[in-house]
């Protein structure tokens, strides 16, 4: 049976160096889940391992790519799926760490099927926000995908500010079909596989 073990817990909380202390103890090779690392010269503000942990306990999905690159959890979970099978291959177990809750949700439930991003969609639809307010484009949401709208009303507010673009542009290429209540499915917590969590904090 092939097993993950997660360590999750918020920033500054002591995950890095407990999960140093159990790669030097265990059958175990890091990896990070966390949604700032990946980028490279993020060293400021995100506790990214320095070079004499790293050289101790190297982690995978560290320094990916630029801050001007796009990286999202779609791409997350297809690098840290073949990262968990490499570490497997050589014997060894995966020690998932980090603080980003989305990852690590993606990584055990999957992801809905959507359309590609429509970028000059999006991009009109946030010109029309700046025009008309963002109350105008809910208002919009509202009649091409109620349940939507409904949903992104009781979500933090950043979230009702940016997620009526993303929810209009799947309601179209949908073809008017809702974007709530798409299948998820687990992608990693099956027959063939098992993942164990454990938490950090103060």
């Amino acid at each position: 049976m092939k097993t993950a073990v997660c360590l999750m817990g918020p920033t500054a909380s002591g995950k890095t160096a407990l999960a140093v202390e159990l790669a030097s103890r265990g059958p175990f090779e890091i990896v990070s889940v966390d949604s700032a690392l990946i980028y490279r010269g993020m060293d400021i503000g995100t506790a990214k391992p320095d070079r004499q942990t790293l050289a101790v306990a190297p982690h995978r999905l560290i320094d990916l790519c630029d801050p001007a690159e796009a990286y999202s959890v779609a791409r997350f979970r297809e690098d840290c799926l073949n990262a968990m099978e490499a570490i497997h291959a050589t014997g060894r177990i995966p020690l998932l760490t980090g603080g980003t809750m989305m990852y690590f949700r993606a990584l055990e439930f999957g992801l809905s099927e959507l359309p590609a991003a429509d970028e000059r969609l999006r991009a009109r639809l946030l010109r029309e926000a700046e025009r008309s307010g963002w109350g105008a484009l809910h208002d919009r949401l509202r009649q091409v995908d109620a349940r939507a709208a409904e949903r992104i009303m009781a979500r933090k507010k950043r979230w009702r500010r940016m997620r009526p673009a993303r929810s209009i542009s799947i309601s179209t290429a949908r073809q008017g079909r809702s974007s709530c209540g798409l299948r998820e499915q687990r992608s990693f917590d099956s027959a063939s596989g098992s993942i164990g969590t454990t938490r950090s904090g103060k």
